[in-house]
């Protein structure tokens, strides 16, 4: 659908290239393509989640020109199966380990792209979804968190007028030799910034531990104008999005994931541990 010479370069050169497969998220699969001059990246969406590539392939652009430290995309289009592709530069590895200095770095990344000027971008390529229908899917089956999440959502005076990437944890953030690049920005949308925060928040605490999760949020309270009260409130809305997830879909989960997602049902004063009464 669109492509760069780097496309019709790749096809010219097909006898040297080799195909490596990486880690797939819930939603795509994910392939390296090396070959004689550099390296990329084509995610197919191959599975049930079938989102804008086209709108994906065009904020990538803008975020890029803008500065913003995001893949470059190549092209993008349909296969022959109709699943939509994505080709994009390759930029490094999943960050594995943090510590204070790398998580203040990614906290003012995600800042910074809350602070992207609107004016700047084509007002087609951001849409604005209904929150709930979007990140919590399937949630009229589960009374008990809808219950509780309408309830602080009351409290949260949720704003949707601010660039958010949707999903903003260390799976998405790739690391070249100290340079950060995020990559996957299919839930990339006009937003609340302090949702954005919070679930990323939230995936640390749960899957790295609380202290870095208490590092990370004050690195994120040190870069806004946020309070820590209304941060914490929007952790409790993020992390029952995790607890619904926990339950429909097939989600990493290591040996301390569940005691770490309780404890921290147990110390909001929002949220309670029987949520993860079954597991």
């Amino acid at each position: 659908m669109v492509k760069s010479q780097v496309v019709d370069s790749l096809l010219d050169d097909s006898s040297s290239i080799t195909f490596v497969p990486l880690d797939a998220g819930l939603e795509a699969e994910v392939t390296k393509i090396c070959s004689s001059e550099s390296n990329y990246v084509l995610k197919v969406w191959n599975r049930s989640s079938k989102p804008n590539v086209g709108n994906q392939y065009r904020l990538l652009e803008a975020l890029r020109n803008q500065g913003l430290s995001v893949s470059q995309p190549i092209g993008w289009g349909i296969d022959k199966e109709m699943n939509q592709v994505l080709l994009t530069s390759y930029d490094g590895t999943p960050v594995r380990k943090v510590n204070q200095s790398s998580l203040k770095k990614l906290a003012k990344i995600l800042t910074g792209i809350h602070s992207y000027p609107l004016d700047q971008m084509d007002s087609s390529i951001l849409l604005r979804h209904d929150f709930v229908g979007y990140f919590y899917p399937s949630v009229e089956e589960h009374l008990d968190i809808k219950d509780v999440l309408l309830t602080l959502l009351e409290k949260s005076d949720i704003k949707q007028n601010t660039i958010i990437h949707g999903d903003y944890n260390l799976g998405n953030i790739l690391d070249n030799e100290g340079k950060y690049t995020i990559i996957d920005w299919t839930n990339g949308q006009l937003g609340d910034p302090r949702y954005d925060m919070a679930w990323s928040i939230i995936l640390i605490r749960i899957y790295v531990g609380e202290r870095y999760g208490s590092v990370f949020q004050s690195a994120c309270l040190a870069e806004s104008h946020y309070t820590k009260e209304e941060l914490e409130l929007f952790e409790a809305i993020a992390c029952l999005r995790w607890v619904l997830l926990n339950r429909i879909a097939d989600l990493p989960r290591g040996k301390d994931t569940i005691v770490r997602a309780r404890s921290i049902l147990k110390n909001s004063e929002y949220l309670d541990e029987s949520l993860l009464a079954n597991l």
